[in-house]
Order: structure tokens, then sequence, then C-alpha cells
């Protein structure tokens, strides 16, 4: 839509065109929801990074460590051995594993926010 001075809106061709035509100041700056609740949005950012980025590594490392095992658990190394083992071993990660990645993936999260608040205070602290 086209801008709506407020000083010209009513003598404009508008007003003569759609009489039910209103020009609404919105506001600079207010103080809405969004603007409320912005560093509280901004940590549960910060957090959930953590918690993703942790879970992510967690499951790559889980993923490497079972291809890795169907490697040394195997009896006759060519024969046990799965056709893929990355594939099997991600699979069986994503199966077994995932609450307990997503509950470490938690813990190390919520310790990183904290340490990262911590820097912060200490950081504004020493200026």
């Amino acid at each position: 839509p086209a801008p709506c001075p407020p000083q010209t809106f009513n003598t404009s061709n508008v007003t003569k065109q759609c009489p039910d035509a209103q020009c609404l100041f919105a506001f600079y700056g207010g103080e809405t929801a969004y603007h409320k609740y912005l560093i509280v949005l901004q940590f549960f950012n910060v957090f959930m990074f953590f918690w993703l980025a942790n879970f992510v590594i967690a499951l790559g490392q889980v993923t490497l460590a079972g291809a890795f095992a169907s490697y040394y658990w195997a009896f006759k190394k060519p024969d046990d051995m799965p056709a893929f083992p990355l594939f099997s071993a991600f699979g069986r990660a994503l199966r077994y594993h995932t609450g307990s990645l997503a509950f470490g993936s938690l813990v190390l999260a919520i310790v990183q926010v904290i340490r990262v608040i911590l820097e912060y205070l200490d950081h504004r602290l020493k200026g």
C-alpha cells in the first residue's frame, strides 16, 4: 500500500474513492509483546542453539563410536561387519540412543548458558 500522510489524507483522492478508508498512525518503537520479551527470546535462541549444536555433535560421536565398535567387536572381520557401518551405526544411534543424547545435550546446554551469562556479567562488571 502507498503511504498516507495524515496532513493531506482527508483531501486526497482516496477518501472519495473509498469513503471508509482511514489513515492510522502505527507507532515508532512502541512497547509490544515482541519488544517486551525480546531479551527472553534471545536467551531462548542462545539456549536452543547450544542444545541443538550439542545434540548434533553427540549424534556424530555416537555414530562414529558405533561404526568403530562394529569393526572391533566383529569375530570374523569381513563377514560379521555390516555393509555400510556408518549408516547402520547412525540408525542404531537414532533408534536406541536419541533420548540419552537429547538429555545429555540439555545438561550441557544449561551449563553453557549459565557460563555465557557469568562471562557476560564478568565482562560488564570489569568495565
